[in-house]
């Protein structure tokens, strides 16, 4: 098997990072610098991305917090707080937004590309990564945390990155299981 298959095959979703490890910021500049090779059509290149530092994760944990609060309770609260604020980085990616909804559509989809370009990169280099697209990313404090315009960008994702502290496992059906042949 290629290296490409293999990590493609081996990339999991990390949802535990090892504590006070956070890789490199060149290492998470070079992801970006390959995920821009993504696919995208007209080269429109829809993507942005924010590396999101101490005070701006900050602010988002404690919104998420604040939504937790209000529909499981001050405990549901503080455990989410606590592990939110254990994730070791942070980036950002959004979508350039578009009055065309068929470009929309189709520089959505090339930003989706350029995060699996991303988290595969990644891989490759021992850094585990989750891809959230949770309600907090649809607040609009949100938006005014991270500095988003909500008619000129959508978020795709919060990609949280660090050094896995339990790689799960995962038994998928082979591709062909969901495959239709059509004459």
């Amino acid at each position: 098997m290629s290296s490409v298959a293999q990590i493609i095959r081996n990339r999991r979703t990390i949802h535990d990072f090892r504590a006070g490890e956070t890789p490199p910021v060149e290492t998470i500049e070079a992801a970006i610098d390959h995920a821009v090779w993504a696919p995208n059509h007209h080269l429109s290149q829809p993507w942005r991305f924010r590396l999101l530092g101490p005070e701006t994760r900050e602010r988002i944990c404690l919104l998420q917090a604040d939504l937790v609060r209000a529909k499981g309770g001050e405990q549901a609260a503080a455990h989410r707080l606590a592990r939110w604020r254990a994730v070791p980085g942070w980036l950002l990616l959004t979508c350039s937004r578009s009055a065309d909804p068929v470009r929309e559509r189709e520089d959505f989809a090339a930003c989706c590309c350029a995060a699996q370009n991303l988290m595969l990169f990644l891989w490759e280099k021992g850094i585990g990564v989750k891809w959230t697209t949770g309600e907090v990313t649809r607040q609009p404090r949100f938006f005014e945390i991270v500095g988003i315009d909500p008619a000129a960008e959508s978020p795709v994702g919060l990609f949280w990155y660090g050094y896995a502290q339990v790689v799960p496992e995962v038994d998928r059906a082979p591709g062909t299981a969901k495959l239709t042949r059509l004459p």
